[in-house]
C-alpha cells in the first residue's frame, strides 16, 4: 500500500478511525490523526495507541484499510 492511499483516510473530513490489516494478521488500530506520523520518504508509518505502545509499520505489508465507526464513549439508554 503507498502512503497516498493511506492518507486518504488519514485526512478524511470528518475523520474515521482506521485499521490497518498488516500481511501476519495483526490489525492497528489507527484512533486519530494525532496517533499516526509517517517517514518523510513515505515508506514506514508510525502508529500509536492510547497507552504509549507504536508499532513501526512498513508500508509495503499493510494488505488492507478498514474504517470503524467513531466511538465517543456515549451509549444509548434503553428504555
Amino acid at each position: 500500500m503507498t502512503i497516498e492511499e493511506i492518507r486518504k483516510f488519514y485526512d478524511a473530513q470528518p475523520f474515521h478511525p482506521f485499521v490497518l490489516h498488516i500481511a501476519d494478521g495483526r490489525e492497528i488500530p489507527v484512533h486519530g490523526r494525532g496517533f499516526m506520523a509517517s517517514a518523510p520518504k513515505g515508506r514506514t508509518i508510525h502508529v500509536y495507541q492510547p497507552d504509549g505502545v507504536s508499532d513501526h509499520i512498513d508500508l509495503l505489508l499493510v494488505t488492507g484499510i478498514e474504517v470503524r465507526p467513531a466511538t465517543n464513549g456515549a451509549r444509548r439508554r434503553k428504555r
